[in-house]
């Protein structure tokens, strides 16, 4: 069997979320600014095998996003060590909820988190 990086190290995810306030006419300015902001945040601090996960159009209020579920479910597989998000508000805007993955599931799957701007690492 081949050996594999990402087996080895895991994936960092580089979450990006924009509100459906904000349109739905393609990907947004503001989700590249966003990719390219976690893109060059992960360069610096020698984050590897980052991978995007993106919601353009998507409260943040509701976590049934597509790119959420898609990270959450690679969370639950095993393949995600590291997700990164450039604030707390692209995570999510339901303190409950985020509050749930910050203290539970993302402990019980040994998921560090980190808020660039916020200066938030767990």
């Amino acid at each position: 069997m081949q050996s594999n990086k990402i087996e080895h190290t895991g994936i960092t995810a580089l979450y990006c979320r924009l509100s459906r306030d904000d349109g739905k006419d393609g990907e947004s300015n503001s989700i590249t600014n966003q990719k390219s902001y976690l893109e060059g945040y992960a360069a610096e601090h020698g984050f590897i095998n980052c991978q995007h996960y993106t919601d353009d159009g998507y409260s943040g209020t509701n976590f049934n996003r597509p790119g959420f579920q898609e990270m959450l479910a690679d969370i639950r597989l095993g393949i995600v060590r590291t997700v990164i998000v450039k604030d707390s508000s692209r995570f999510g805007r339901n303190y409950l909820e985020c509050g749930k993955y910050l203290e539970i599931v993302f402990p019980e799957n040994d998921i560090r988190y980190i808020s660039v701007t916020e200066g938030i690492d767990t």
